[in-house]
């Protein structure tokens, strides 16, 4: 697997060295994490730990092989219980934060600016993935309600902060699977910078959050929450929330007009409403403005060969002049690329569904999972500069076939995805099902039933 290093090294050289073992041996002493001088010190095991899961996260018997090194399948699985976990995220933060760095004083990826208007762009989105059936990991993550008692998988809800421009995914955060996407999306604030902005789907777009947002300087682009009444006509009237009796209120908006910036355009005052959010503490709701200032537009986009669709979004950038309507309502609409993201790391790399048995273990699987998506990434931000490409048209699929497989003697020229504007596909399944129905009873009504059924009782 001596051309499996040679890549990673070059990854290593294009971001930063703290994939070297050396460097992660050090760190490793700095934070009081004791070893012997063994060869599954924490520097190779996270090394390793990388390479298990690039390679389509293979058994751990399989691991020594890929190493090329004789150590036994238990000392493998004692080497990733002892790696601290700490370890693992202090590595990959080193990693997210030096890339993130060098788009800022490159300043492209690929055919595209990395900033807008001087601004961050960042994508929030809840997905969740699925692991053994075990009762910890049942205790600790829930099985979906839509499942039988005793049938299902344990699965986590996990929180995603993507960075836009270049896909490089900044933050996870798992949960309970039954967790509201809002509640957990403040905690990804820590990693932004003032003046960054947020791009996400109605979950998000809640009074609440916004005035999170707005409190912490940061900006949002989202699509009006489908409760609220949007209303562009002149000098209309409105139905503020705490006053009034509710019959009178009922088919207004409850947010008052400011100015008219242009048509569907204007600058709204939101109120807050009489109840908060089930996610929020009552100390977090009392903190919050009674009132915060955001900005609604309207456009409708035609599209050859469909039939045309009416985008409304709300946004906290309140200037006409420095943020154009029409831009805004762009890139509301490549918000979806976060689901091609989401789908390399969940299809391509195979984290739908995690192996491990223990929430400390299934935690560090995702995160070497995460990490391998990071260092893919970093390989397409460099592949796209030099094919002056669009990043998000460099195939995830080959940058990850190089990693494995390819020449690394020089930089890799990766396949370019063709452009597909305007793409209509059926969903649906075109393989035919395996024949085995679904269990729909727990495993050991079903077990009992076959043995009563085929073995002699008598």
């Amino acid at each position: 697997m001596a051309g499996f290093d040679l890549a990673l090294a070059r990854v290593r050289d294009d971001a930063t060295r703290l994939l070297a073992v050396d460097h992660i041996n050090a760190l490793a002493r700095a934070n009081d994490h004791t070893f012997r001088n063994t060869i599954l010190t924490p520097g190779n095991t996270l090394c390793w730990f990388v390479r298990q899961i690039a390679h389509g996260n293979v058994a751990c018997s399989a691991v020594h092989r890929l190493a090329d090194e004789k150590f036994s399948d238990a000392a493998w699985c004692q080497a990733r219980d002892r790696l601290p976990i700490e370890l693992i995220q202090r590595v990959h933060r080193g990693l997210i934060d030096q890339a993130r760095r060098d788009l800022d004083q490159q300043d492209d990826v690929g055919d595209a600016a990395y900033r807008w208007r001087g601004h961050r762009l960042h994508v929030v989105d809840g997905t969740s993935d699925s692991m053994l059936d075990t009762p910890p990991l049942r205790e600790h993550y829930g099985v979906s309600g839509r499942c039988a008692p005793g049938l299902g998988f344990p699965t986590s809800h996990l929180m995603l902060l993507l960075d836009h421009r270049s896909g490089l995914l900044v933050d996870c955060i798992d949960s309970k699977i039954n967790t509201h996407d809002a509640s957990i999306a403040p905690q990804t604030h820590q990693h932004l910078y003032c003046g960054d902005v947020v791009l996400g789907d109605v979950a998000f777009s809640g009074y609440a959050h916004l005035a999170l947002l707005l409190r912490a300087n940061l900006h949002a682009i989202l699509p009006v929450h489908q409760r609220r009444i949007v209303d562009f006509a002149p000098q209309r009237e409105h139905a503020h929330p705490h006053k009034g009796k509710k019959r009178n209120r009922a088919g207004k908006p409850h947010s008052r007009v400011i100015k008219n910036l242009g048509t569907d355009d204007q600058l709204v005052e939101y109120f807050k409403p009489k109840t908060k959010p089930k996610w929020m503490d009552q100390q977090q709701w009392e903190e919050l403005p009674e009132s915060i200032t955001v900005r609604e537009i309207r456009r409708t986009i035609k599209r050859n060969g469909f039939r045309p669709i009416t985008v409304t979004v709300v946004t906290t950038l309140l200037d006409p002049e420095q943020y154009p309507a029409d831009e805004l309502i762009e890139l509301r609409l490549t918000r979806w690329m976060v689901e091609t993201n989401i789908r390399h790391l969940k299809i391509t790399l195979g984290m739908k569904q995690l192996k491990c048995k223990t929430p400390q273990r299934v935690q560090k699987e995702r995160l070497i999972f995460l990490l391998v998506y990071n260092l893919l990434r970093i390989v397409m931000l460099g592949a796209a500069r030099r094919q002056r490409v669009n990043v998000n048209r460099i195939s995830f699929a080959d940058a990850l076939s190089w990693l494995r497989f390819g020449d690394v003697s020089l930089p890799p020229e990766l396949k370019v995805n063709p452009q597909r504007r305007c793409r209509l596909e059926p969903r649906a399944l075109k393989h035919s099902q395996n024949r085995y129905p679904y269990m729909k009873l727990p495993r050991h009504d079903l077990k009992s039933q076959l043995r009563a059924q085929h073995c002699d009782t008598a």
